[in-house]
């Protein structure tokens, strides 16, 4: 279990656009109609969540494992439903500054990218962090065998549920973690490249100057994509008062029917499962 404060000295990144579909659904799909990618099937772009050192609004830190605390202004909020991995951070010198020669993941959790729907962001970012308490990862994170195919979250899924009042509701898309459009070493290279290389262009950021701005941090959380909602997820925004369930599971362990019947009963804590419960308050 990684602490807060451990947490702390992360920086904080995010891949947009790895799960068919979804930014679609979320309509964000707009945001990125003039980003060139080198194959269609590519995600997006990153984007930082949290910045350690940093001034303005990256710099608080917006992780919860129990709560997410409503915007004082806006109100279209969804879930996310992701998983996040754990990397640490090899770097190299460059020519200006120093430059990520590899990314290592070490463990995963679920993770909930909870996002304002702010058709007047310029940035990712600014959808993505709005003060404490604003995204989560559950504190139980799982060690990573292998990031390569064969590897412990081959065997994984992410499921995703809405409590409101006295009903469940699948809010996203029960899929597994190998869904994504890239993964293993893939998405790791991808990552690396963007790290590196991404301009600071609408919608994108320049995450080495972050890097460079954070005294490049020994390691990072990246949630690595949102998986597709359901009908409901993408139609229904989240009130105060709900409360939000994202679960990575080991499906050769557990069913989806299983995992949602252990959702109503409060029974998340077993083997092969990491799950995000938070009350939207």
């Amino acid at each position: 279990m990684q602490t807060n404060n451990e947490m702390k000295k992360m920086i904080g990144l995010g891949v947009a656009g790895n799960f068919a579909g979804h930014l679609e659904q979320a309509g964000e799909a707009d945001s990125f109609a003039h980003v060139e990618v080198k194959e269609a099937t590519a995600p997006k772009a990153i984007f930082p969540f949290y910045v350690p050192q940093q001034t303005g609004y990256l710099s608080t830190f917006p992780l919860s494992s129990d709560t997410i605390a409503f915007p004082n202004e806006g109100d279209n909020l969804q879930i996310e439903p992701e998983v996040a991995i754990v990397c640490h951070i090899n770097y190299r010198d460059g020519e200006t500054k120093k430059e990520v020669a590899e990314i290592t993941p070490q463990k995963f959790a679920a993770y909930n990218d909870c996002s304002i729907r702010n058709p007047n962001a310029r940035k990712i970012s600014q959808k993505k962090n709005w003060g404490e308490k604003t995204k989560g990862v559950s504190s139980a994170l799982i060690d990573i065998d292998t990031f390569e195919e064969g590897g412990i979250l081959d065997r994984y899924r992410i499921a995703c549920f809405l409590q409101r009042e006295e009903k469940f509701i699948e809010y996203g898309i029960d899929s597994p973690v190998k869904g994504y459009s890239y993964f293993h070493s893939k998405l790791l290279n991808w990552i690396v490249e963007k790290m590196n290389a991404q301009q600071d262009e609408d919608p994108m950021e320049d995450i080495s100057e972050h890097l460079k701005t954070a005294d490049y941090p020994e390691f990072a959380l990246i949630s690595i994509g949102a998986t597709r909602y359901t009908r409901f997820g993408e139609t229904n925004f989240l009130r105060k008062g709900d409360r939000s369930f994202v679960v990575a599971y080991d499906g050769t362990i557990y069913t989806p029917d299983e995992i949602s019947e252990r959702v109503k009963q409060g029974n998340l804590d077993a083997k092969g499962i990491s799950a995000l419960c938070q009350d939207i308050v």
